[in-house]
């Protein structure tokens, strides 16, 4: 802005790489990475990291008195982010109901995994992101949960302008989903579930076990022995191109491996 304010291109220039240096490294910060795993992978956090995020999670929650509608379709959402199995859907569950109860040991649940991610800072900031996807899911961010987050941050060595920063991407891609674009883009993505004939509480291993039956069923060569007429050829060949579309569309959002 400063240097298109003061008509040097090459300063605008030299403020976008920078910028752009910066949120690369922000954005790195509230994922989860690994030398062995590629980035964002879900499927693979510790499990005294889930164990403690969703206890922490429900403590936040009910830190304003109810856990609302939306903050308990967004913890939902989130579990099969990670690719729970249903059995692990209920310990999620019950994790997040321990963590409602008003003794919850928050400092030191939250101290004990600083220690147990000494070595993965990454893990903190994934921690944070997903405690605020949660929160900022209804309509308002209460007081009290404010002042929890920021008792969270401060044990885990995140700073306000990082929480701030934080908090205000995950609103802008909020704003975006429920934009024209943002709303095409979820439609998109209803269809895909549809076509599959899944839906959103699905597991990734029931999506997974859909596609291939769907993908079995509609094949060109399944017809190829009765010899099929071309429109019965390129309807099977329509039908898998579609399954095929709608399964990868899923496969890239859910990360299913």
């Amino acid at each position: 802005m400063a240097g298109l304010a003061t008509g040097k291109p090459w300063f605008a220039l030299l403020g976008l790489f920078l910028g752009h240096q910066f949120d690369r490294g922000f954005a790195e910060r509230f994922a989860y990475t690994s030398t062995d795993r590629k980035a964002d992978n879900l499927q693979h956090l510790p499990d005294y990291f889930t164990r403690a995020l969703f206890q922490i999670m429900g403590f936040v929650a009910k830190s304003d008195g109810r856990v609302s509608e939306d903050e308990i379709r967004a913890a939902r959402a989130l579990m099969h982010r990670l690719s729970m199995g249903s059995a692990q859907i209920q310990q999620a569950i019950g994790w997040f109901e321990n963590g409602k109860v008003r003794a919850f040991p928050l400092l030191a649940t939250v101290r004990q995994l600083k220690r147990d991610t000494i070595r993965q800072k990454n893990l903190r900031g994934l921690l944070l992101r997903f405690l605020m996807e949660v929160s900022l899911s209804k309509a308002s961010l209460h007081q009290s949960e404010r002042t929890i987050l920021w008792k969270i941050c401060t044990e885990l060595d995140i700073g306000r302008v990082e929480l701030a920063q934080l908090e205000a991407m995950l609103r802008a891609q909020r704003s975006f989903r429920q934009s024209p674009a943002g709303n095409a883009d979820a439609a998109r993505v209803s269809e895909a579930y549809r076509t599959l004939g899944v839906d959103r509480s699905s597991t990734n291993a029931e999506i997974k076990k859909a596609y291939r039956r769907l993908m079995s069923k509609n094949h060109p060569d399944k017809i190829a022995g009765s010899n099929p007429l071309p429109a019965q050829v390129a309807a099977a060949e329509k039908s898998t191109r579609n399954i095929r579309v709608a399964y990868e569309m899923l496969k890239a959002r859910r990360s299913i491996r």
